[in-house]
């Protein structure tokens, strides 16, 4: 799969987001096709659970059709996951996770942490980052600079 292929699928729902964060993510089935892709939506739907991942994950899972197992299946996303996103893609047994823009900050795919590859879990996906890492920070930069100025 060409990743920056599907991290573009990402931005292109990073682009729909709204007021929310412009983080985007898609999931691609084993055979590559799209599944599912959702944008951040916490301020949108008032929750602080609907990160892009999680909706695309939950939407994927309905798509799939092997009940919540994502079992080959790639996450594609603008910026790497949180823990409560990297936790839910690790119980969705995810492949692989493809994102852009690394988050020193709250990362938990190796940055702060790195919950998908910790040897006491019963699932370990794949991880590529960095794939159009400046294009996925630029979104994310154009987004805080225009809120910081209001």
């Amino acid at each position: 799969m060409d990743h920056a292929a599907l991290v573009r699928a990402a931005l292109a729902a990073a682009r729909e987001s709204g007021p929310d964060v412009p983080i985007g993510a898609a999931v691609f089935g084993p055979d590559g096709v799209l599944l599912a892709s959702a944008h951040n939506a916490r301020e949108e739907l008032g929750d602080p659970t609907a990160h892009a991942e999680v909706l695309a994950l939950r939407e994927a899972a309905r798509v799939h059709g092997d009940g919540w197992r994502l079992e080959g299946c790639t996450l594609a996303v603008t910026v790497e996951p949180c823990t409560m996103c990297a936790g839910a893609l690790v119980l969705a047994r995810v492949a692989r996770v493809v994102f852009g823009a690394w988050e020193p900050r709250t990362g938990a795919v190796g940055s702060l942490w790195d919950v998908v590859r910790d040897r006491r879990l019963n699932h370990r996906p794949e991880v590529i980052g960095g794939v159009l890492e400046d294009e996925c920070a630029a979104l994310l930069e154009a987004f805080f600079t225009d809120h910081r100025e209001v």
